[in-house]
């Protein structure tokens, strides 16, 4: 066992060499600093001595969210994946001109290990029945490992075992649309929702990216649901319309020009508050269908990691803390706030139409 308490101690260890570094209660750490410095420090001039890097940890803690964006969200729990890039989400490769060039530089795993697991323990129920009497969400952290708890969290209700669904082909039938909340010093969350023939909404695709400029964005967008048919409307921002000094297009327009086409999202008095309630009754179960009214598809990994950490506002819990992560959320709730029905009608995109008549004239669709 060593030493190491603050970022600052893993300077100890500068020059030394290490064939395996574990960390005990790795969310204790409140950033990656230290168990990244310390993976610097594994190395082996012996061929057949392989090295190794371990945690064991529980869910909670100050570190729990790069934790669970590193370990648990980019892949299923007893599978190998490639590292990633902790912010990201970037496969880690080899650089260009190495003679490893594209491949991915290690793997990482998830292990959840549950009380169950530990046959001593359960044997007398005393361990058990402790944690059986904590408060909830410290309850389903530490007995059930549940990772998807965060202390006061906006949306308590979301269980990725109901709220997660595998994806499928979706119907041509389906009415198709998109939500977009653009940022570029941040992150830009675009989704893509479709509608069943019980109301359900499903989210069936994800684009979580940074540092992209609107025009670019919109062919990103394009790109992505070539194969989609129609998408019947878009749904963006409307500080997006504003042109904040500039003489140009804004970059709403921008993004229209290209093909890309949207509606301003509703910014009024109170929407903030109306479109938390409805995304509380998107995530309850239909009491006719026994089904909830939204689902992700899991290949949503940022949606699905975000949404249920998502934190209130200590000032306001009638809203979310517009400090924390909250570009996937907005364009959520753009979305569903846009009052989405199914076409009774069998809408097809197989069927010819006569003319196009634009529902909305002044964005021409």
């Amino acid at each position: 066992m060593s030493y190491l308490d603050r970022d600052e101690d893993v300077l100890r260890y500068q020059g030394l060499a290490f064939s395996w570094v574990g960390f005990d209660e790795l969310t204790q750490w409140p950033t990656p600093f230290a168990w990244n410095y310390m993976r610097s420090r594994l190395r082996s001039a012996a061929p057949d001595l392989p090295i190794y890097m371990r945690a064991t940890t529980n869910p909670g803690g100050i570190g729990h969210y790069w934790v669970k964006k590193t370990f648990i969200d980019p892949s299923p729990p007893n599978k190998s994946f490639p590292a990633t890039d902790t912010e990201t989400g970037e496969v880690l490769k080899f650089p260009e001109g190495h003679v490893n060039e594209g491949k991915h530089l290690f793997k990482r795993k998830f292990i959840p290990a549950l009380l169950k697991d530990n046959p001593y323990l359960m044997k007398t129920g005393d361990y058990e029945a402790n944690l059986l009497s904590l408060p909830e969400h410290q309850r389903k952290r530490l007995l059930e490992g549940n990772w998807d708890v965060a202390e006061g969290a906006a949306f308590p209700e979301f269980d990725r075992n109901i709220h997660v669904v595998e994806p499928y082909k979706i119907p041509t039938t389906w009415t198709k649309f998109r939500a977009c909340d653009y940022g570029y010093g941040s992150w830009s969350a675009v989704l893509w929702f479709a509608i069943t023939p019980a109301e359900q909404l499903v989210v069936y695709r994800e684009l979580y990216v940074s540092k992209v400029l609107a025009v670019d964005l919109a062919h990103m967008v394009l790109e992505a649901e070539e194969n989609d048919g129609t998408i019947r409307y878009g749904v963006l921002d409307s500080s997006l319309w504003h042109k904040r000094g500039d003489t140009g297009p804004s970059l709403a327009e921008q993004m229209i020009l290209q093909g890309c086409r949207w509606r301003p999202s509703d910014r009024t008095k109170g929407s903030r508050v109306a479109s938390k309630n409805e995304l509380h009754r998107r995530l309850q179960i239909d009491e006719f269908t026994g089904e909830p009214r939204l689902v992700f598809f899991n290949n949503c990994k940022s949606s699905i990691a975000q949404l249920p950490i998502l934190p209130l506002d200590k000032n306001n819990p009638e809203d979310v803390d517009t400090k924390a992560e909250d570009h996937i959320y907005d364009a959520l709730r753009y979305g569903i706030m846009t009052r989405p029905r199914f076409n009774p009608f069998g809408f097809s995109d197989d069927l010819p139409r006569e003319t196009h008549r634009p529902a909305d004239l002044m964005f021409g669709y």
